[in-house]
């Protein structure tokens, strides 16, 4: 298990995206207005568990996603709803908007939280799972430097429906975020279900 982690840990090295986010926050805020009934005023999402929260959340990435929304690189419908009218401005301002926001932790019961921190933190031998860590980091940070999301703390429901969709192909990212495909291939449904609930406690 110590060398799928090393060998993912490798793969993030001199792998980085850079965009240049020259957004506005104040502006951001304005334009999140038609954000807020999924995401909540400050990016803090607790309507519905299958929407994520996305304060705190790299603002590169979060320029990313909203570019691939747009694109349809990235299909899911709701969302290409709503960026379709953003300008490249907009999708810089609300990024650099919910990027700024204080994330805050919904704890969630669920007895699989004790399986999911063993499979976060050191991986599924048996079915050669790599460790979450290696990529999102001890507290759920992400790497930006590689563009790899914060996690720690987002909805289980949300986590576990991005697991689903990397597996079926629903999503199917290139370059680094590639390496989702072949994590989530490999994952079981409880393994699954089991790490989103320790990622939602994650504090």
């Amino acid at each position: 298990m110590k060398k799928l982690t090393l060998a993912f840990c490798i793969l993030t090295l001199g792998s980085s995206v850079a965009i240049a986010s020259n957004g506005d926050a104040t502006a951001g805020k304005t334009k999140s207005a038609n954000c807020v009934p999924c995401h909540g005023v400050d990016g803090n999402s607790n309507v519905n568990p299958v929407w994520p929260k996305l304060a705190g959340q790299h603002e590169d990435y979060l320029v990313k996603q909203l570019q691939d929304f747009k694109s349809k690189t990235r299909n899911e419908p709701l969302m290409a709803a709503m960026v379709d009218p953003l300008t490249e401005q907009d999708i810089l301002n609300l990024a650099a908007y919910f990027s700024s926001q204080a994330a805050k932790t919904t704890p969630v019961e669920s007895a699989l939280v004790e399986r999911g921190e063993r499979i976060y933190r050191g991986g599924n031998k048996d079915d050669k799972v790599p460790a979450c860590v290696a990529c999102h980091g001890i507290n759920g940070k992400g790497n930006p430097m590689a563009n790899y999301p914060t996690v720690g703390g987002q909805n289980n429901g949300y986590t576990t429906k991005q697991l689903n969709d990397y597996k079926n192909g629903v999503r199917n990212p290139e370059g680094t975020a590639a390496i989702m495909k072949d994590v989530a291939a490999k994952m079981s449904t409880d393994d699954m279900t089991a790490v989103a609930a320790y990622i939602q406690n994650m504090q």
